[in-house]
């Protein structure tokens, strides 16, 4: 038996509003610290990894935007962003958020806005200007930074000092956003620095963005937590504070795994995105919240696995939407910890599979998307092409 009908109705509505940015860098070959894995179906330049993430959108009907990365993916600096832009749009899609690099190049091994050298934190501050730059070019938002700089060992690095740094780049860096783009701060707790990370918590994240300006907020990475983390209740704290600029969306088993969304843990996804969705009744409003996915498909299909994300994502959402809101909140009041705890079991455990096909189909989709984009042959006409290229032997990145 289906889903009564404002149910059915509660989750189209939901869908008609849940988009998710797609990242240029995971339709390319990535791999890990022991090596990059050649994938024969794998995008090289910019070009390819926007048709990639345009038939991602074509059989999903909710991925309209794309990540960008700007080194990796615009070389040429201005010009690069322009006709990157103009590939987009012939595809049927947008540049997204713009992501400085300032973590690659061999200046970066003891930092970048934090590094002693002064030469060098005017090299990363200008790097994440053009970036800036690049995305008023583009039209894009949100520019997300992510900072590697801390350190390995006692005592090598003047913490305070580094965080009088951060302070000062980041406050630089939003002088120069446009009035409609904003800042989004990411953090991390380790890796590549390991004793200390100078943005290791949201805690980090928030002071940094109240102090870098009113346009500044939080990026959360769902694989940037220690195990056992709340990050529900993180989630919950940025929205009430107004500070929840996005999401990076991955899964992990140990720490940045960058795994595929609900592979190991789907009911914290679904958590997290009932708190979203819990903030939205109570408030009546929106929350302006960019979703993002930020995940590296080492074994994977490329573009198969991204549709496998965006589908489970979409099956998470819809569920968080089922939650009664209402009775929710009676039952809290009540400290009825049973039937509060399993109105939110009875949601995570509804199929709402059918519902989402019902959906698809209503906006002209194919109700199975990985089905769509497989007979639809465009795996293996990009992997005969894309396969008979010479794959370079190479490093991770």
């Amino acid at each position: 038996m289906g889903l009564p009908a404002k149910q059915q109705q509660t989750i189209h509505q939901a869908l008609d509003t849940f988009h998710i940015e797609l990242p240029s860098w995971a339709f390319a070959n990535t791999g890990t610290r022991f090596g990059k894995f050649n994938d024969p179906s794998a995008a090289a330049d910019i070009g390819e990894k926007l048709a990639d993430a345009a038939q991602v959108h074509k059989v999903t009907g909710c991925c309209p935007t794309v990540a960008i990365h700007v080194l990796w993916d615009f070389p040429e600096g201005v010009s690069s962003a322009a006709t990157a832009a103009a590939k987009a749009a012939e595809l049927g899609i947008k540049i997204g958020s713009i992501s400085p690099n300032v973590f690659q190049d061999q200046d970066y091994k003891y930092g970048s806005l934090a590094n002693p050298d002064a030469s060098i934190r005017h090299k990363a501050l200008s790097h994440i200007l053009d970036s800036i730059e690049y995305a008023k070019h583009t039209g894009s938002r949100d520019v997300t930074p992510w900072f590697t700089d801390g350190s390995n060992y006692p005592g090598t690095a003047n913490m305070r000092q580094h965080k009088r740094w951060f302070q000062e780049g980041l406050r630089t860096a939003h002088d120069a956003l446009n009035p409609d783009q904003r800042l989004l701060i990411e953090y991390k707790p380790f890796e590549p620095a390991f004793y200390h990370t100078d943005i290791a918590d949201w805690g980090m994240a928030l002071r940094l963005a109240k102090e870098a300006g009113s346009q500044a907020r939080v990026l959360v990475d769902t694989g940037h937590h220690y195990q056992a983390q709340n990050i529900e209740q993180i989630v919950a704290w940025l929205l009430d504070d107004d500070m929840l600029g996005g999401f990076h969306l991955n899964d992990r088993r140990y720490a940045d795994d960058d795994l595929t969304l609900g592979a190991i843990d789907p009911y914290q996804v679904f958590r997290i995105f009932h708190e979203i969705c819990f903030f939205e009744w109570e408030t009546g409003r929106k929350a302006d919240i960019a979703f993002m996915v930020d995940q590296s498909h080492n074994l994977k299909p490329k573009t198969e696995e991204m549709i496998q994300t965006v589908v489970a994502a979409q099956e998470f959402y819809a569920k968080a939407a089922l939650v009664d809101h209402a009775e929710l909140t009676v039952l809290q009041n009540r400290c009825s910890l049973i039937d509060a705890e399993d109105l939110m079991r009875s949601a995570f455990q509804t199929d709402v599979r059918p519902v989402l096909a019902e959906w698809r189909e209503a906006k002209g989709l194919h109700p199975n998307p990985m089905k769509a984009f497989r007979e639809s042959g465009y795996l293996q006409e990009v992997s005969r092409v894309r396969g008979s290229r010479k794959q370079a032997e190479a490093s991770y990145a």
